[in-house]
């Protein structure tokens, strides 16, 4: 385990071909451990400058965006980081705008969570969608069956700029699976506002039913973020979380984006880190 995270040992899994749809803007990879194999789950799209005539109309609110999809690459051993990744698939998202996404394991089956818009063209906010898988590539359920479990319903989870609401500008995106050893509560740890502000932070849902495609079965935490900014220690926008244990199995580790910087009425930088 290395000491210096800054200087550990990176590695090369995958550089996309040219003119695919998922050539450019790779975002959100995750790497999970499904039936002996690896899974790289992640966000990319098609040249963000050259967008349809129908899509170039909304431009204004949603381009790049508009053509994000998740794609899949899959291991050819079981070593996750001497194999090599193939690429695997597109995932059904049908054809709408798809970001953030990751597997949700239950005993009913693998699902698909990922930041979503009501329809093709809508655009924000985005919302957290749910989709049934038959395996790590394959969504099998149909747009009609499609969930949205979690809606920017909540102060906290929107982003004024110093407007009294700035709907399009509200989140929910970076769903995460956490389970409790201990007592079996499924939740889904995700991120709330927007990414490039102070107040992007953790909210939290708990399965609390039998079907996680029933959205009824979804409970939100709606006290306020889980986890958010420390204005005294000068961190902000924390989001986007994984979840993972210390490789001696005694801890349990959080990785997290975080903002060390702040300037008022300015934003926040574009570089981000990496905290653990």
């Amino acid at each position: 385990m290395p000491s210096d995270w800054n200087n550990a040992d990176i590695k090369l899994a995958f550089t996309p071909p040219e003119n695919t749809s998922y050539s450019y803007d790779l975002w959100a990879p995750e790497l999970h451990q499904i039936s002996g194999l690896w899974y790289i789950i992640f966000t990319a799209d098609v040249d963000p400058d050259q967008p349809s005539p129908e899509q170039d109309m909304y431009c204004d609110f949603t381009c790049p965006a508009v053509n994000h999809r998740m794609f899949v690459l899959e291991s050819t051993t079981s070593d996750p980081w001497e194999s090599e990744y193939n690429f695997k698939a597109e995932l059904d998202t049908y054809d709408q705008f798809a970001i953030d996404g990751t597997y949700f394991s239950h005993s009913t089956g693998l699902y698909h969570v990922y930041s979503c818009w009501e329809g093709a063209y809508i655009s924000w906010p985005s919302m957290l969608c749910i989709s049934r898988m038959s395996d790590p590539w394959t969504v099998s359920s149909p747009l009609d069956q499609r969930a949205v479990i979690s809606r920017p319903d909540q102060p906290w989870e929107k982003t004024p700029y110093n407007r009294t609401v700035n709907v399009r500008l509200s989140s929910n995106e970076g769903p995460e699976q956490l389970v409790n050893p201990t007592t079996g509560q499924q939740f889904i740890i995700y991120s709330a506002a927007r990414s490039d502000n102070r107040n992007y932070c953790l909210g939290q849902l708990e399965l609390v039913g039998d079907d996680p495609m029933d959205s009824s079965s979804w409970q939100k935490y709606t006290a306020g973020c889980v986890f958010y900014q420390n204005p005294d220690e000068e961190v902000y926008g924390v989001g986007h979380a994984s979840f993972t244990i210390s490789p001696d199995g005694m801890q349990d580790w959080i990785v997290y984006h975080v903002r060390l910087e702040y300037r008022r009425n300015a934003g926040l930088p574009e570089a981000g880190h990496w905290t653990l």
